[in-house]
């Protein structure tokens, strides 16, 4: 992470740290201010509380410019500790990853936060280990949507001959393909480039990233598709974690999922701020959005994404998922 802006955690160094204390260092691709970032400030801080300074995170890496493939790869050989990853990068090396990344999968940002903090969660963030990553929780991504340079996406039949990026392993290079689309393997910090130059049409973002990455100045049409609702991933090296005490390992899982209610909160006042800075930057806002045919195109294309029994069972449990006062309503046999 040699290219990562680092923030220096001062207060244990000046306290001097005690003899057995373990500092590990994170990383993500964001600025120091979004929700994600601060998230893991927040573990930090319940770290060292918890611990009574002996756990903490000294590098706190953010504006990451390495790609958050290569970031995963830091992490799995133990070269790096700790990161936020967007789920679909690990869709190739954990399959069951991708089932959050279908389209039109989740009902509501409640559904998915539900089916996040639950057994299905659960379950997909256990699969990490054997892969060489420790999954701590989930944070949101919020429902994502197509910017465009030239024009408003309004139905699939406007994906037509359009390049758009997508992210390395992401399932969306499938779909995006059966749409009639071009997909584009590209990192996150060089789209606003390839989408100033020409060599994109499009990229498919969710509020807060279209505004952080500053894409409403090259791609002004954002189309609100809510196509999809992946979440991201605060992920623990295997290697570094197998050497942590049972205590240790509990104090910081047990601080990654307090972490997580803070992060949404902070995410829904970002993601709000985020929609205002673009309509007043000037973006055009496309409300009018046939997300039916969207999903109506979309939707039956699972089979051919997830072919995986268990994991098509999953994708069949989330469907089925209901708040807890419908379930109470409904009639018994």
């Amino acid at each position: 992470m040699p290219s990562a802006r680092v923030l220096g955690v001062v207060l244990a160094l000046c306290a001097g740290l005690p003899a057995d204390a373990r500092e590990f260092r994170s990383s993500d691709v964001y600025p120091f201010d979004y929700p994600t970032v601060q998230a893991v400030v927040q573990v930090d801080k319940l770290m060292r509380e918890r611990s009574g300074g002996t756990l903490g995170i000294t590098v706190l890496g953010y504006d990451d410019r390495d790609s958050e493939s290569f970031t995963a790869a830091q992490v799995r050989n133990g070269q790096l500790d700790m990161a936020r990853i967007n789920l679909a990068v690990l869709n190739n090396l954990s399959p069951s990853t991708a089932i959050f990344s279908l389209p039109y999968l989740f009902k509501s940002k409640e559904h998915a936060r539900r089916i996040l903090d639950g057994p299905i969660g659960e379950e997909i963030l256990a699969d990490l280990e054997r892969h060489g990553l420790v999954g701590l929780c989930f944070y949101d991504g919020g429902p994502r949507h197509f910017d465009s340079v030239k024009q408003a996406i309004r139905t699939p039949a406007d994906l037509k001959g359009l390049r758009i990026r997508v992210q390395q392993a992401d399932i969306w290079t499938s779909i995006l393909r059966a749409a009639g689309a071009e997909p584009v393997v590209a990192p996150a910090d060089r789209v606003y480039l390839k989408l100033q130059s020409g060599v994109i049409d499009a990229s498919e973002q969710n509020w807060p990233s279209y505004v952080t990455l500053r894409h409403y100045h090259v791609a002004p049409y954002l189309s609100l598709t809510e196509h999809a609702m992946t979440p991201a991933v605060l992920v623990f090296s295997k290697r570094i974690w197998d050497t942590l005490s049972a205590k240790d390992q509990a104090i910081i899982r047990d601080a990654a999922r307090d972490s997580v209610p803070i992060m949404r909160r902070l995410w829904d006042d970002y993601e709000a701020a985020a929609e205002q800075t673009a309509e007043k930057a000037g973006a055009k806002i496309v409300r009018d959005v046939d997300r039916k045919a969207f999903a109506d195109q979309f939707v039956p294309l699972y089979p051919s994404i997830i072919e995986d029994a268990r994991l098509r069972s999953l994708v069949r449990r989330i469907q089925a998922d209901q708040p807890l006062e419908l379930q109470s309503e409904q009639p018994k046999e």
